[in-house]
């Protein structure tokens, strides 16, 4: 059954590069027809601005922009649809709805656009959920990504003007909280069982001597 829980699916790859071509198309679609999709960001503590809880990880500012965010959310997406496939898509939705919620509960007055909140989540729910359930092949993805992303770390704290560290903190702190809440749900640390051997047990006695076997006559000689 262990054995079974990582298995290679077509959509660990389809996801992650439908993910990302669709972020470029839509600013495709932005700079080609002069549209400007920043007004359905999210903006915080306004009923317009909900919409962007689900708009605006699709909505990029600029080239450099979208450049940031789209290895680490291939890389990251894959990892969750191969280490979590069953409760992948529950956990990502649950993930995009609750950092726009938070970030439009206490973000600055501004719109908040880009795909790096759910970047956030993603790293922090595969990070945690490695360390919460105790599984050596998911702590060894939890390290890879502290290697891979662990600078990012940084950027929860408000370090630049133009960059929505409130989107990264709330996709940190949901991952985190995501982390917990499935911990029990999805792959799960191998438990290995040992059988006794009698004939091994024999080898000793009551007082832990050794006590070997007495040996076998050759050419089935009589004692």
């Amino acid at each position: 059954m262990h054995e079974n829980q990582f298995k290679y699916k077509r959509r660990v790859i389809l996801i992650p590069v439908l993910a990302v071509c669709i972020i470029w198309f839509i600013y495709f679609i932005e700079i080609n027809f002069d549209f400007n999709f920043n007004k359905f960001g999210i903006y915080p503590r306004t009923v317009k601005g909900l919409q962007g809880v689900l708009f605006s990880p699709f909505i990029h500012g600029s080239v450099m922009h979208l450049l940031h965010n789209s290895m680490p959310l291939f890389v990251m997406l894959g990892g969750l649809f191969y280490f979590y496939q069953k409760i992948a898509y529950k956990v990502l939705i649950a993930g995009i709805l609750l950092t726009g919620l938070l970030t439009w509960v206490f973000g600055r007055d501004s719109y908040h656009i880009g795909a790096s909140g759910v970047i956030y989540f993603l790293v922090s729910f595969v990070f945690f959920s490695g360390i919460f359930r105790k599984y050596y092949r998911l702590i060894a993805l939890s390290l890879t990504v502290v290697f891979l992303y662990g600078g990012m770390v940084w950027y929860i704290f408000p370090m630049e003007e133009r960059i929505s560290w409130e989107g990264h903190l709330s996709g940190f702190i949901v991952g985190l909280l995501a982390a917990f809440v499935f911990r029990k749900t999805g792959p799960q640390k191998e438990n290995f069982t040992y059988t006794e051997n009698p004939a091994f047990e024999n080898l000793f006695d009551e007082t832990g001597n050794f006590n070997p076997p007495p040996e076998i006559p050759e050419n089935n000689e009589e004692l």
